[in-house]
């Protein structure tokens, strides 16, 4: 088993290399892929977004996490607004080709609703229950941008 490169010391692979995940990845009819993103040194599941090819090769040349915003039909630059980022430590395909693991580190929360990750609620004594707190309010993340704010 290969070690995790440290967050550190993210350096962008070699294009080829780059080149050849993105023709390995199968993006669906829309032109997306589900990224699942992951804390590096802890395994804790952060939250699940989407990407194109336009921000798999701009997360993969920079080290900075990038979806692509469904609701703003556009690339969305993790902490671009909130200032909560991620930086990548390495991003795995899947065996299908369908689905990226991105390792990050993250900075403050990733989840919208000011909690650390999105995995907020489970049902538990057969109710749907909260199981965390926020750690931040949304409106000290986004301000007035938060209303309707998704994960696109």
């Amino acid at each position: 088993m290969t070690d995790t490169p440290s967050p550190l010391t993210y350096a962008p692979p070699a294009l080829a290399a780059r080149e050849d995940l993105l023709a390995a990845v199968r993006f669906d009819a829309a032109g997306l892929v589900a990224c699942i993103a992951q804390q590096h040194d802890t395994g804790e599941v952060l939250m699940m977004a989407w990407m194109n090819r336009e921000a798999v090769a701009e997360t993969l040349a920079t080290g900075r996490v990038c979806y692509y915003s469904r609701s703003r039909k556009g690339l969305w630059r993790k902490g671009e607004t909130s200032g909560q980022l991620q930086h990548l430590v390495e991003l795995r395909l899947d065996c299908d080709g369908d689905t990226l693991l991105a390792l990050v580190d993250q900075l403050g929360v990733a989840c919208h609703t000011g909690r650390r990750n999105c995995f907020y609620r489970a049902i538990r004594d057969d109710a749907l229950t909260t199981i965390a707190d926020p750690l931040m309010d949304p409106a000290a993340l986004y301000g007035d941008a938060h209303k309707g704010h998704s994960h696109g």
